[in-house]
C-alpha cells in the first residue's frame, strides 16, 4: 500500500492510497467538507475510513498471505484512525515477513511506539544527507532477508 498527494491547480486537497499489487485506488483523505461530515480529521483533511480498511488494509493482508515483502506507505495520522488498519499492521508486524514501512517520526501511538520499541525493526531516519543512499540500503537489507 501507498500513498501520494491529490493535486488540484497546484493545490494539495487530498491524499490518494493505492494497493501496488492490484493498482486498486482509492481516497485516503481529503479536505472538501461534505454536509453532516462526520468523518474524522487530521488538519484539515478528512480521512476516509472506508477506503482505508477496503483498500489499504486490504493490500497489507493480502501482501502478508502472498507475497515476500510487505509494504506500507505510510503508517501514518491519517491511517491510524482506522482500528482495522492498525490491527491488519500488528498482524504484518507479528507475521515472518520481511516489511517496508513509513513511520511519522514525531507521532504519538502505541503502534507507532511499538515499532520504534521493537528490536527486530530496523529504523532509518530520512535527512536531506542520506535521502538518496536509502533506496539502495533498504533492497539490500530485503535481499539479505528473502529465502
Amino acid at each position: 500500500m501507498i500513498s501520494s498527494e491529490i493535486r488540484d491547480a497546484g493545490w494539495r486537497v487530498g491524499f490518494q492510497l493505492e494497493d501496488i499489487s492490484t493498482h486498486k485506488v482509492g481516497i485516503l483523505a481529503d479536505s472538501q467538507e461534505k454536509s453532516h461530515d462526520a468523518r474524522p480529521t487530521v488538519g484539515k483533511y478528512h480521512v476516509n475510513l472506508l477506503d482505508i480498511e477496503t483498500i489499504g488494509a486490504a493490500a497489507i493482508r493480502n501482501a502478508v498471505n502472498t507475497a515476500d515483502v510487505v509494504i506500507i506507505d505510510e503508517i501514518g495520522p491519517m491511517e491510524l484512525k482506522s482500528k482495522k488498519f492498525v490491527a491488519v499492521v500488528e498482524f504484518a508486524l507479528d507475521s515472518e515477513k520481511s516489511l517496508i514501512g513509513t513511520i511519522h517520526r514525531m507521532y504519538a501511538h502505541p503502534l507507532i511506539s511499538s515499532i520504534k520499541s521493537n528490536s527486530s525493526c530496523r529504523l532509518i531516519e530520512v535527512s536531506m544527507h542520506n535521502r538518496d543512499n536509502i533506496p539502495s540500503e533498504v533492497v539490500e537489507a530485503i535481499i539479505g532477508q528473502v529465502p
